[in-house]
């Protein structure tokens, strides 16, 4: 366990640089700082989703345990070579994600993100996660990152979907399903 911060502000990042886990600096916007900055941010809207009134105790107790793998998946990026995310939590995350998504009927239409508090919630999440995606792939083409944190933060995401699924059914009966438009709109502007 590294040192606990008795001050929280050191002034050392005022020259536009930060401290990564293993002591050296990097610039505030460099492509690991990107990375576990989104995870962190994820992380913090996951939380928000957990401050939700009355999500099912199963969801709860899956994205509770989800906070605390970010937690060690950020402080992997943040301490360049460390790995703490491995095969099982990617294989657990698949595991979990099949068990809430055989509930469910099949998906035949494009969903729009909504539903109740929990499902928009996590859907924001999702959104989220698939960033934190993007930014831990660039960082893997500069530097090297664990291929389990990459497939773990797809596999999250694919979570998070399914479970925004679940809490809009739970929450609102059903998913709001998109309708095209097949250009109406269109028409009526041309029209104008």
């Amino acid at each position: 366990m590294g040192n606990r911060l008795s001050r929280i502000y050191t002034r050392t990042g005022d020259d536009g640089t930060t401290g990564l886990g293993d002591g050296s600096r990097v610039p505030k916007d460099s492509p690991r700082v990107e990375a576990y900055g989104t995870v962190d941010e994820l992380n913090s809207v996951i939380g928000l989703l957990l401050a939700v009134p009355k999500l099912p105790k199963k969801v709860a107790g899956c994205l509770t345990e989800v906070q605390h793998e970010l937690f060690d998946l950020g402080g992997e990026l943040c301490i360049p070579g460390h790995t703490m995310i491995r095969a099982e939590h990617v294989a657990h995350l698949e595991e979990v994600l099949d068990e809430f998504n055989e509930k469910l009927p099949p998906l035949k239409e494009f969903i729009l993100p909504g539903g109740g508090p929990g499902a928009a919630a996590c859907h924001l999440a999702r959104t989220v996660a698939r960033r934190a995606e993007r930014r831990a792939w660039t960082l893997a083409r500069a530097e090297s990152v664990s291929p389990e944190l990459l497939q773990y933060l797809n596999r999250l995401s694919d979570l998070l979907f399914v479970l925004a699924r679940v809490l809009a059914r739970h929450e609102h009966g059903g998913e709001v399903l998109w309708r095209h438009q097949r250009g109406k709109r269109g028409k009526q502007a041309s029209s104008a």
